[in-house]
């Protein structure tokens, strides 16, 4: 028999708050999970496999919304693959064109550190204070 886990456990498991796995519930990123006579939400494995993918997608910077479509699509099966396919390699796409745009900004930041560390260590003849300020 499959072992089931209670929200408080998928709560830790996941390092997600008990609101944010309802949240997720309600606005369809979860499927409707099983629940016991009592009504408390009882999550499987599989459960606790597919949050962990949406967690990633978040902190990759996929807004809700896609990764609401996604889920949608991934409940439709096989079918929808190719269309999965497409969505994670657009968002796979837009963050190597972000992290290009960091790089350049961290060279550009380097610089300014390299400079400002050189001009520092001139003597304090050598500092002109104008040309400092003009720099910053």
């Amino acid at each position: 028999m499959e072992t089931d886990f209670s929200i408080q456990q998928v709560a830790e498991k996941t390092g997600l708050s008990i609101d944010t796995l309802r949240y997720y519930e309600r606005i369809g990123l979860l499927e409707p999970v099983s629940r016991t006579t009592s009504g408390h939400r009882r999550y499987r494995q599989k459960d606790i496999d597919w949050i962990g993918l949406v967690i990633d997608l978040r902190e990759t910077g996929m807004p809700l919304a896609q990764i609401r479509h996604f889920a949608m699509l991934r409940r439709q099966g096989k079918a929808t693959a190719s269309e999965r396919l497409h969505i994670l390699e657009q968002h796979q796409q837009a963050l190597l064109q972000q992290m290009q745009k960091l790089e350049q900004h961290m060279s550009a930041l380097q610089s300014k550190i390299e400079h400002k560390k050189a001009f520092l260590a001139l003597s304090d003849e050598q500092q002109d204070e104008d040309n400092f300020i003009g720099h910053l």
